[in-house]
């Protein structure tokens, strides 16, 4: 869509750059005003950012709009849009914090229950001070596990393939405790690879068949995979890397599904985040209450690191980072990824009825700064305290 606001910036800017309004998940009036402060703030994000690729969109009382801005593979000419798939990264953690709440509403596990209870692997799960890890302190980077499992390098066409099962028992082997759990924070991508595993266990069925189950099919997600269906590649956002050039599509392994494997779409992400504000609903109403908690405040925790490339954490949930309300910007609920050349970010604020997605294809960390920093004031934009 484009408006002649849009075309007046975009001749300034002497770009070609085009954008689409994502199809409400229910049928209710275009929400103009909501397709202009999306469409200029990418706008001037895209500028600002010298990325080859971005996309931004908002949900907004129900209602979404989402831009997309340069070309999604390098010389394809074809701008992202809603459809355009692309590897969300690390906010697949999201997706597994609220696998857990879900597992948990039903009576299935509790947050409290042992990694050594639930994980159904041969190994004995590491402790320190006579304090087990328990499922609470995987989904809050409590854990006191390394970011990542040590592992033989993968070859460079598929870089995954020795991050397996057989190297996370090793891992948990090898005493990696950093702290007793609970009393630190540290982001661990081990640590949610090892929650999905033991709700798999917990739940007698296929991670990948959970998810959908609790997460997807609620929302309504069509285009939220673990790994590409057929047809599907033909869509996807290619990801370039700190030097610009472009990345490899590679596969992920099984055991990575709970901390960066998923595959979405902005307009499943807009309909995820729809999900999560309708708040009010008698439908999924106890998983959302367990999963926008805040369980682990800031302060206590020693160390913390690792949470605030995105904005200043101030609690940790279900694998949401949690920031609290300041000046004008609202408590928002935000997880940032990363993952084979694509930056992303998904953010909230539950008691307003506002959410946004955004994508770029390049690893630049300035550029995700900005994109993570123009979101939240998005957020701030549209739901003013």
């Amino acid at each position: 869509m484009k408006t002649s606001t849009r075309r007046q910036m975009l001749a300034l800017a002497s770009m070609s750059m085009a954008g689409s309004v994502l199809s409400p998940p229910r049928v209710r009036a275009e929400d103009k005003l909501l397709n202009e402060i999306v469409g200029f703030t990418g706008t001037m994000l895209f500028l600002d950012a010298r990325v080859p690729a971005l996309i931004l969109g908002a949900v907004r009382d129900g209602q979404t709009a989402v831009f997309g801005f340069g070309e999604t593979s390098d010389g394809s000419g074809k701008e992202p849009d809603g459809n355009t798939m692309l590897r969300i990264g690390s906010i697949t953690k999201a997706f597994t914090g609220q696998a857990l709440a879900g597992l948990v509403s039903q009576g299935a596990v509790k947050l409290t229950d042992r990694l050594q209870d639930r994980l159904g692997w041969p190994v004995k799960v590491p402790e320190r001070d006579g304090r087990p890890i328990r499922l609470i302190e995987l989904a809050t980077h409590t854990s006191g596990l390394p970011r990542e499992v040590e592992r033989s390098p993968g070859p460079p066409d598929d870089p995954f393939r020795t991050l397996t099962q057989e190297a996370y028992i090793k891992g948990l082997q090898s005493d990696p405790l950093l702290f007793t759990p609970g009393s630190g924070g540290l982001y661990s991508n081990f640590a949610f690879d090892l929650l999905a595993a033991a709700l798999a266990s917990s739940a007698g069925k296929p991670y990948d068949q959970l998810l959908k189950e609790i997460v997807l099919d609620p929302a309504g997600m069509k285009d939220t995979v673990l790994a590409l269906r057929d047809g599907d590649a033909a869509r996807v956002m290619q990801g370039h890397f700190f030097d610009g050039k472009a990345m490899p599509s590679v596969r992920a392994t099984s055991v990575m599904a709970g901390a960066s494997s998923l595959y979405a779409t902005a307009n499943d992400i807009l309909r995820w985040l729809a999900w999560h504000l309708d708040r009010f609903s008698p439908q999924g109403t106890e998983v959302r209450l367990l999963d926008h908690a805040a369980y682990v405040p800031r302060d206590g925790l020693k160390p913390v690191s690792g949470f605030d490339e995105a904005g200043h954490m101030d609690a940790m949930g279900l694998g949401w980072i949690v920031m609290a309300p300041k000046g004008s910007r609202p408590l928002i609920l935000q997880k940032a990824g990363g993952l084979q050349g694509i930056f992303t970010y998904s953010a909230f604020a539950p008691t307003r009825g506002v959410g946004v997605f955004a994508a770029i294809n390049q690893f630049n960390v300035g550029a995700f700064t900005a994109m993570a920093g123009t979101a939240n004031g998005l957020i701030e934009q549209l739901a003013p305290r």
